[in-house]
């Protein structure tokens, strides 16, 4: 408890530290004395994540959590072992990153039983909202009032202030005008939309309700915590605003919380920002978070593929240094957010990612664009399915399905936990009519569904959806039954020319697997030779002086000793 404490003086001092310390430290032995559920340490080869909405599937008249757990049941339970529910709090905006009540299930996805229900067969990952809460909330609603409670609760600042140097992810002002209810108006700070209003962590008040938050969380199942734009949590005039020393000190206190509280718990830092300012999340291997996303691979796999050139791919995961013994990667290629581009920056040339955008425009995909402190705008966010984003609308479904799989055989080969998001399991391509009815960009790849609708679609012979669930559900069985895919297990990446991306799992020659991937849309030859069997077909391999590969056609050798 004492390290806690410490933390919480580092954040604001001795004396207000001291202000909320008493009521913490009865929270926290609380919290500990209740909570008795094992919960398992670290990972494994076997983990897997989903990522999904809880209402993604829905039928007439029953909770969607229940209708999603049929879904889990038949099709995705196998696959995966871990859940991560996309906020399914009551909202505002946002498809729920607006949250109304940080403690109320949304009644169309069900009631906290259903969540119960849920963890029952699988781990849980939480959306922990925690830089901001909705502008219906009735923590933001006390403050228009003037409730001295919530005095303090958000930023107020005087619109002349010089906010020049803050760091924008969109393209609308830091600073929303908001009427009080005495008729005064005050200017709060908004990051991310006039709907999400940011919390004032500088006040502890704020601190302590939200770790209240946390361990309502952990109580209710959560064994994994996703950290929703935390980078912006703390702010200081002047400074950017974003990745400060006081933001990582409060993921530091967290981490110090779950662990006191629910060891096992793993915290993930959601930061959609350049791989440098990324694992800076990381802290000192064992003091921050233990997972942080790996943005740069959906842009950099995409550009990739596109270019049927794995030259930057090969060079940036050259580079990428072990994540440590307690902290790892969480690898995604798609999520319910779009295909982020400021990771890649730095990375690719930005000629070539307003190319790459150029191309996908063309082909159907939204682009969403921030705001540049010289009052630019650039290309933030593609917005896209990941199996059309990999095409051209005119491809034919096999060409779709090659690079489709190839893309995602790069993410479960790589060292790290991986993720995959519904639509891809599901082989989704765009949906115009959700961005006709929503006005956003973002609802092109949030399709919800029937349960008659796509158990139809699943298992229909012959159709893109069934033909992807089947591969894709074979390439992960594979993966999980592979102890080499440990995310401990050592990576390195080998140098097979520009078409090809290939890397090598394991500790020495007799204890190894060799993956490889044709990139391009040709046939490709290098050297290369030894016995192997392909682990995914099961089928013994013997090369001589070279490999031959088809178009996007990859392989998992494992060595014949």
């Amino acid at each position: 408890m004492k390290y806690i404490k410490q933390r919480l003086i580092a954040i604001y001092g001795e004396t207000d530290a001291q202000k909320i310390w008493t009521s913490l430290k009865e929270k926290l032995l609380k919290a500990k004395q209740t909570h008795t559920k094992e919960r398992k340490q670290r990972w494994d080869e076997k983990d897997l994540v989903l990522i999904t909405y809880s209402d993604q599937f829905q039928e007439e008249g029953k909770p969607a959590l229940a209708t999603f757990e049929k879904v889990f049941d038949r099709y995705l339970a196998d696959n995966f072992e871990i859940v991560h529910l996309l906020p399914f709090y009551p909202y505002s905006s946002d498809d729920g990153f607006s949250v109304i009540d940080y403690k109320k299930v949304n009644p169309i996805a069900g009631n906290w039983e259903d969540v119960e229900q849920l963890s029952k067969k699988t781990r849980i990952m939480f959306d922990y909202v925690c830089n901001h809460i909705s502008a219906q909330s009735d923590w933001f609603k006390e403050y228009i009032k003037g409730s001295p409670e919530y005095a303090d609760f958000f930023t107020e600042m005087d619109p002349d202030t010089d906010l020049s140097a803050v760091t924008r992810p969109r393209s609308t002002p830091v600073l929303t005008k908001f009427k009080m209810e005495d008729g005064s108006e005050r200017y709060i700070w908004t990051t991310f939309s006039e709907d999400q209003i940011d919390l004032n962590f500088k006040n502890p008040n704020v601190l302590l309700k939200m770790i209240d938050v946390l361990l309502f969380y952990i109580e209710h199942g959560a064994e994994y915590i996703r950290l929703d734009a935390v980078g912006f949590m703390w702010k200081e005039i002047g400074s950017t605003c974003i990745h400060l020393e006081k933001t990582h000190q409060i993921i530091k206190l967290f981490r110090d919380i779950v662990e006191e509280v629910a060891k096992g718990t793993v915290i993930i830092t959601e930061t959609n920002v350049p791989h440098k300012d990324n694992i800076s999340y990381f802290g000192n291997g064992s003091d921050e978070a233990h997972m942080v996303y790996q943005f740069p691979l959906p842009p950099l796999v995409l550009y990739t593929i596109n270019r049927g050139d794995g030259s930057a791919l090969t060079n940036w995961a050259r580079n990428l240094q072990p994540a440590g013994d307690e902290t790892t990667f969480f690898n995604f290629l798609a999520s319910h957010d779009g295909i982020g581009l400021n990771p890649i920056r730095g990375i690719i040339p930005e000629e070539e990612i307003l190319a790459l955008v150029s191309d996908l425009k063309e082909e159907g995909a939204k682009v969403n664009y921030k705001k540049n402190p010289d009052n630019t705008q650039s290309p933030y966010e593609v917005n896209v399915t990941y199996l059309d984003a990999l095409n051209k609308r005119a491809d034919d479904d096999d060409i779709r399905m090659k690079r489709f799989l190839s893309a995602h055989s790069i993410l479960l080969s790589l060292q790290g936990v991986p993720a995959i998001y519904i639509q891809s399991i599901l082989g989704s391509r765009n949906d115009y009519d959700g961005v006709a009815k929503t006005g956003m960009n973002r609802s092109i790849n949030r399709q919800k569904y029937g349960l008659d609708e796509i158990e139809t679609e699943l298992t229909k012979p012959g159709t893109l959806r069934s033909k992807i669930y089947r591969e894709l559900t074979n390439i992960i069985q594979t993966r999980k039954a592979e102890a080499l895919f440990h995310p401990d297990v050592p990576m390195e990446v080998l140098d097979k020319g520009e078409r090809i991306f290939a890397l090598k799992r394991g500790y020495d020659s007799q204890n190894s697997l060799t993956i490889i991937h044709n990139i391009a849309n040709e046939q490709v030859d290098f050297q290369f030779s030894g016995e192997f069997v392909n682990i995914i077909t099961g089928e013994e391999m013997t090369f001589v002086d070279t490999i031959t590969l088809d178009p996007y056609q990859f392989l998992w050798l494992k060595s014949i000793n």
